[in-house]
């Protein structure tokens, strides 16, 4: 993870559609009006629209995403500080409605958990109606969130990390984020069943490990018979995530 705005520019900045400018910009912006507040690790709070941004960038969106990565949380939680009419003025419509629309997917209380969860769901795709910009950066601040939740307290812990389970996750999928959906279900079941997660972590991690040599046998195997024909291609592989291995042992 990137640690300040200068390791992210580093990043950006060979990505011609990107107006470094502006997404320096809105970085200032974020830092003046989040001074001062602290997340629950007792990090500065910068902190967090620093990693949204970055996990922006990764999904190679455009400058307004990142740009408003830097601003989702400002009218939120910065209201005395800024408007949306502001941020308008200084970041265009684009930037606006994407915060806006961030916003708008706010926690609500509800008599139960089940409610809330769908009651969520139709807000997001509403607001994919009108940009779907909104759903990629309130993925990525979900997936920061997750990967910082065990600061948050046991109970709450597990109220989020069912939330993501059952919406961001397969929002994720729905809109072929595979990479986003496999780390939030992982770290979803990470809260919800501790043991269950470590048990098959450490599985895979030894079964790998013993794996491993034949793995990359058969790789070289496959690049080798490609190349003989004269194929162009590109060839992955990856190990199964912690959840979906959960799931066949259920």
């Amino acid at each position: 993870m990137v640690k300040s705005i200068d390791e992210l520019i580093a990043l950006i900045k060979d990505r011609g559609y990107i107006d470094v400018e502006k997404v320096r910009k809105a970085y200032s912006y974020a830092e003046r009006l989040h001074e001062g507040q602290k997340r629950v690790s007792g990090e500065p709070y910068i902190i967090h629209p620093l990693a949204v941004a970055e996990i922006v960038w990764e999904l190679q969106l455009d400058t307004d995403s990142i740009c408003a990565a830097f601003l989702h949380d400002t009218i939120e939680d910065c209201s005395d500080k800024i408007s949306l009419q502001e941020i308008r003025k200084e970041f265009g419509s684009d930037v606006a409605e994407i915060v806006d629309g961030i916003t708008k997917l706010v926690h609500i209380n509800f008599e139960n958990k089940e409610e809330e969860q769908a009651e969520n769901l139709r807000k997001m795709f509403l607001a994919m109606s009108k940009d779907l910009r909104v759903i990629f950066v309130k993925l990525a601040d979900r997936l920061h969130n997750m990967r910082t939740l065990n600061f948050k307290k046991t109970e709450k812990q597990r109220s989020i990390a069912l939330e993501t389970m059952h919406v961001y996750a397969p929002l994720a999928h729905r809109l072929g984020i595979q990479r986003i959906k496999y780390e939030l279900e992982d770290l979803s079941l990470k809260y919800l069943d501790p043991i269950g997660y470590d048990e098959v972590k450490m599985d895979i991690e030894r079964r790998y490990g013993e794996n491993k040599g034949f793995l990359e046998s058969a790789q070289k195997t496959v690049e080798q018979n490609l190349k003989a024909y004269n194929i162009k291609f590109t060839l992955t592989g990856r190990v199964k995530s912690i959840f979906s291995i959960y799931k066949k042992c259920l």
